[in-house]
């Protein structure tokens, strides 16, 4: 699916997307390259983000750049978000994509795991806002775009600890927004539905979960991940330059 929407205001602005070497991430990482932008992104699947710079790069368009991280260790990527600053400049747009949706029985849970799984989803969206607000206020505005789920709206059950913390995503957004717009600084939460990336297919989407999620949608096409992207490109863009402590809900109107 190719988005025809062109946003001048994303020319070479530097983007930093976590999480992008694949699924709706990498989707992320090409459709902001095709607009021009400079884009940084980290992952810990160093060879399918190789494998995507490649693709951009025989593309002709202008090549992303892949920091390897883990993003739970806030350290090493206050580092990468440090570093980007010097190779590239200033980030200007912040996308919070990692994260893990890994099914777990609430039995079983142990307190480590807990901890782990709020890490993944909710710790490091807050670290790295934090470590790119300098940027954005040096550059006299920017936009932070967090993403949550509608797993919870949905009272999707099976994995509590990735829903409690894509709901404190929302939270997140909400409770910064005040203080951020005071630099002109936007941050939103893009609530994608049940996206058909490769992951999910493979591991969680079999014939009768994919006829759950049409009967719960009131338009039943399948979501990509450019149906996700193409929200995240407008908020990113100077035409959303006054939306701000919002959600924005992509799933067909399942919620």
């Amino acid at each position: 699916m190719l988005l025809s929407n062109l946003y001048p205001s994303l020319q070479n602005k530097v983007v930093f997307i976590t999480g992008g070497a694949t699924g709706i991430g990498a989707v992320l990482v090409e459709q902001f390259v095709k607009q021009g932008a400079q884009v940084a992104f980290v992952d810990i699947a160093e060879q399918e983000a190789n494998a995507l710079v490649e693709r951009c790069t025989q593309a002709h368009w202008l090549a992303p750049r892949f920091y390897p991280c883990d993003i739970t260790n806030v350290k090493a990527l206050q580092a990468v978000i440090a570093q980007v600053k010097q190779d590239i400049g200033a980030i200007s747009v912040l996308v919070n994509n990692a994260g893990s949706d890994e099914r777990h029985d609430y039995t079983q849970v142990t307190e480590e795991y807990w901890d782990s799984r709020m890490h993944v989803n909710l710790k490091h969206s807050f670290f790295a806002i934090q470590a790119c607000v300098e940027h954005m206020k040096a550059l006299g505005g920017g936009s932070i775009i967090n993403f949550g789920s509608a797993s919870w709206h949905q009272r999707q059950g099976g994995m509590p600890g990735y829903t409690s913390a894509k709901a404190g995503i929302e939270g997140l957004s909400r409770g910064m927004a005040d203080e951020l717009g005071a630099h002109r600084i936007r941050i939103n939460t893009v609530v994608p539905g049940w996206v058909m990336t490769e992951r999910q297919m493979r591991m969680w989407v079999d014939k009768a979960t994919q006829q759950q999620i049409e009967n719960a949608q009131c338009i039943d096409d399948h979501l990509q991940p450019a149906d996700i992207a193409a929200m995240v490109l407008f908020l990113a863009s100077d035409d959303s330059r006054l939306c701000t402590a919002q959600k924005f809900i992509v799933d067909g109107g399942a919620i």
